[in-house]
């Protein structure tokens, strides 16, 4: 089944070559355009997306508060932020906003289309640049810092997780699905899930984004 995607973007010719290559994908169905944050509220809640390509600076009402919004109403939404921005104040607005996803724009349509089918199933995608960023704010330190702060001992004390739900769980921080859960240790796809609703369970988390941040804030797993 095709993912029901909506792109929300104000230049019109970056709005139509994206458009056009989704729609070689055959994967994906473009199910609606927004030029604004406005027209991203009201065409999320009529077009019934299950992914959003959303940029960040958008006239009348940003990107960010577009994802808060739609959010809000939508939790199930999955929002992808596409932008060229990367400073560290946008992408901590944007992902504390609930998106599921920060992408550069000058990001691969294959990279791009992967991103879109890994939101979908819950797993959270980020740039490499950005993903750096964010790991390095979790350790308590900066890009700049990150070659050289040693890494803390992982905090295992009080960790509910087995051993092998501590493996999935560093698994889902790189960003792997589940299918790629279960190659990589050579385990069932039904195996695999039900060690994430596992995981989910025993951390208290509703998503795999809030596992992966939530491993990285206790120390369960190193970047």
């Amino acid at each position: 089944m095709k993912t029901r995607v909506l792109i929300v973007e104000d230049h019109q010719m970056t709005l139509v070559g994206l458009k056009m290559l989704l729609e070689k994908n055959q994967s994906v169905d473009v199910v609606g355009e927004a030029s604004n944050g406005i027209e991203a509220v009201q065409l999320a809640a009529s077009a019934q997306p299950e992914v959003i390509l959303m940029d960040i600076g958008l006239p009348e009402m940003d990107g960010i508060e577009a994802t808060q919004k739609i959010k809000a109403a939508q939790p199930g939404v999955r929002i992808i932020m596409l932008t060229s921005k990367d400073n560290e104040g946008d992408v901590f607005a944007s992902l504390s906003a609930g998106a599921d996803a920060y992408c550069m724009k000058g990001i691969s349509i294959d990279a791009l289309t992967a991103a879109i089918e890994a939101v979908k199933e819950g797993t959270a995608w980020l740039d490499p640049g950005v993903a750096r960023m964010v790991l390095g704010r979790f350790q308590g330190t900066s890009p700049s810092q990150e070659q050289t702060a040693p890494q803390e001992a992982a905090n295992l004390e009080d960790c509910p997780l087995t051993a092998r739900e501590l493996e999935v769980l560093k698994l889902i921080v790189d960003g792997l699905s589940n299918p790629e859960i279960a190659e990589t240790l050579t385990i069932t796809k039904a195996t695999a899930k039900a060690h994430v609703h596992s995981i989910l369970q025993k951390l208290c988390v509703d998503d795999r984004t809030q596992a992966a941040v939530l491993a990285m804030r206790q120390g369960y797993v190193r970047g």
